[in-house]
């Protein structure tokens, strides 16, 4: 008699999945100086690619010189009575608590000092490491405040990719295995590759970086980061897209639960749940008992009774 016949998802089939995968630089910031005032001079643009070390925009100086001028003023006065003091407190002809006072004058002039130099120091931004300038927040002449971003600045030799794991998938992953880490054993027995839309079939290797342990409170998902070197023939830049192929049979019970169309599980004479397997050497069937769970539309879990790679009549 003719039947539609099912074949059971094996671990390797239901472990395999794509997800969609947002691409970001590994190394980036976002730059600001750590003074206010108006920008003097802005020296790189958009996408320049620059050194770790090079100039890439300077404040107007003017009124840290004259601040740094006066702490200086302020910090000569403060040394010579200070080393007036030191003499003057030998023969006794000072208090000693006026030699006090002089001495905290003299150190807070000179912590004075030391903080205008470093602020007129500030006046000029520097790239942190070699990459390229992302986006430029301002324009020159303008006015900023301390702390506020000047440039979004980033490394695209090494490329993150991160994808979203639903909460039903990290539920059926080994809790026994610790975290896969970039370049370990561990980090290897999970396979994952990336592709790109007008790539073709061209695929990329992909190391497991990070794999977050509390879900995002709005998607109730897992983030986990990947990371690749940046292609050599085409250009990838962060905020792009990628299908993301991940491998988590390495990492994935044996026991996980197989769906199955609702019409293959029936019931015996005792009420309970079996499945008609076929074997595909003599053609026949024969009933095993399973035991099931949830349904979700045309399909049923089936918890317990199959290995996966089955072919049952649906």
């Amino acid at each position: 008699r003719p039947v539609k016949i099912f074949t059971v998802e094996g671990i390797s089939d239901a472990a395999t999945r794509d997800f969609p995968g947002s691409v970001r630089a590994s190394q980036r910031a976002d730059l600001a100086f750590r003074v206010g005032g108006v920008i003097n001079e802005m020296l790189v643009r958009e996408g320049e690619s620059v050194s770790k070390g090079q100039l890439l925009a300077k404040l107007d100086p003017t009124d840290f010189k004259i601040t740094l001028e006066d702490r200086q003023a302020t910090f000569d006065n403060a040394e010579r009575n200070f080393t007036r003091a030191k003499e003057l407190i030998v023969d006794g002809n000072i208090s000693k608590l006026d030699f006090d006072r002089m001495e905290a004058n003299f150190k807070t002039s000179s912590a004075a000092l030391s903080a205008a130099r470093q602020d007129l120091e500030y006046t000029e931004l520097k790239a942190p490491f070699d990459g390229v300038i992302g986006q430029r927040d301002v324009e020159n002449f303008e006015e900023i405040m301390a702390k506020q971003t000047i440039f979004r600045f980033q490394n695209t030799d090494v490329l993150d990719i991160l994808i979203d794991l639903p909460e039903s998938l990290v539920r059926s992953l080994n809790t026994g295995r610790e975290v896969p880490q970039p370049g370990s054993e561990t980090g290897k027995s999970i396979v994952s590759t990336a592709r790109f839309e007008g790539r073709g079939d061209a695929v990329f290797p992909l190391l497991v970086k990070e794999v977050a342990t509390k879900a995002d409170d709005q998607t109730q998902t897992f983030r986990v980061t990947l990371s690749m070197n940046s292609p050599d023939n085409f250009r990838v830049l962060p905020g792009m897209t990628a299908t993301v192929r991940v491998d988590f049979s390495a990492v994935m019970d044996d026991d996980t639960a197989k769906w199955v169309p609702i019409n293959a599980v029936q019931a015996d004479s005792e009420l309970d749940a079996r499945i008609w397997v076929l074997d595909d050497s003599t053609m026949t069937v024969s009933s095993r008992p399973v035991k099931i769970g949830r349904m979700s539309g045309r399909r049923i879990e089936v918890l317990d009774g199959l290995r996966g790679g089955e072919e049952i009549v649906a």
